[in-house]
């Protein structure tokens, strides 16, 4: 398939690094593709950034057939451009495809043409420290039609937002509110794939966790509601008694990338990393032992997010007196370093693009 590319007349004024968020400010241009069982994938372009027009049937509104993914370009210290793990970003969309009955994309054809968008939009890759461009690869069901089946058309679609830090906080410590009241998901459902449902199933706890005055959700398992899973929108980790555990994948946790760097390169430095379940109780007795040195979480968006306060119905916990652990910042130091280029990437996860 060729690819067309259709430059804006106008383009968006860019904004300051200092005043980037997460989320609002998006480029001058997109990519889209479009399915259709006779042609297989096909027409793929980048066009200015626009609405997309849909029916009022589309059945991507009615039945949420739909996946995502998020990663990230960064602005290495030398000035080039370079992505962290896309390949992996892209077999985990394909296996959310596969999981939602929608089709899946060739990886080097999708790379290739991420890349094309990228290069096309690089003056909007920021260059202060901790900014990077957001990358939202989207994928969604587009038959008008009403009744319960998989969709037989798909538009495949990416946006580009350049970003600043996900939490107000910052890289500071947050505080996590366990819910006893909701669940997230379950294993044989769609937990493990990076769908929109997931995020809904979210809202209420998250609400009344804001209410109450905490940034995140720690979600427990869906049958027993006992055995830790995720932490809002992140992987969650524990430092108990000098290892870090974290909550083994068991069809109702996304694998995250993130998550599988920091095992990597806790097993290369030598830790004792370990995947496996992990209960609620648990956690609280490592408190009161004294063995919980940290808590921390894990994601594209926020890298590490620490953990410096929990509440789990009327118990509140501090973590590490509220700080910063040593564990999460050895961590969020050699992560960022390798994004941005600072330091030589010993694991083969970057790849320059510009």
């Amino acid at each position: 398939m060729e690819l067309t590319i259709k430059k804006a007349d106008r383009l968006k004024p860019k904004p300051d690094d200092s005043e980037l968020a997460f989320g609002t400010i998006f480029t001058d241009h997109m990519f889209n593709m479009d399915y259709h069982p006779d042609k297989g994938w096909f027409n793929p372009r980048i066009e200015p950034y626009k609405a997309i027009e849909m029916d009022p049937a589309t059945m991507v509104l009615h039945y949420g057939q739909a996946i995502f993914e998020g990663l990230k370009a960064f602005r290495a210290s030398s000035g080039k451009i370079q992505l962290f793990r896309p390949k992996d970003n892209i077999r985990r969309m394909n296996r959310s495809a596969r999981a939602l009955c929608m089709k899946e994309i060739d990886e080097d054809f999708f790379l290739n043409h991420l890349k094309d968008l990228i290069l096309l939009e690089k003056d909007w890759v920021p260059k202060a420290p901790g900014t990077s461009l957001y990358i939202r690869p989207t994928c969604i069901a587009m038959d008008p039609y009403l009744g319960v089946r998989s969709s037989h058309t798909f538009r495949f679609f990416i946006i580009l937002c350049p970003v600043g830090a996900y939490y107000k906080e910052g890289f500071n410590p947050v505080k996590i509110w366990v819910t006893k009241d909701h669940v997230r998901a379950v294993r044989g459902g769609l937990g493990e794939a990076k769908t929109p449902g997931n995020y809904a199933a979210s809202l209420l706890a998250a609400e009344e966790a804001h209410k109450a005055g905490y940034t995140q959700v720690l979600w427990l398992d869906g049958v027993e509601l006992k055995y830790v899973e995720e932490v809002g929108s992140m992987n969650i980790f524990f430092v108990i008694d000098n290892q870090i555990i974290t909550p083994m994948l068991n069809g109702s946790i996304l694998p995250g990338i993130t998550r599988d760097s920091i095992i990597a390169l806790g097993k290369k430095w030598g830790m004792n990393v370990l995947e496996k379940r992990i209960s609620i109780d648990e956690v609280m007795d490592a408190h009161s032992s004294g063995k919980l040195q940290e808590i921390f979480g894990s994601g594209t968006a926020a890298v590490i997010s620490p953990v410096g306060e929990l509440k789990y119905g009327d118990n509140i916990i501090t973590i590490g007196n509220g700080k910063v652990g040593p564990v999460a910042h050895k961590l969020f130091d050699a992560i960022t370093d390798i994004q941005y280029g600072k330091v030589e990437d010993p694991m083969g996860w970057i790849m320059p693009i510009h």
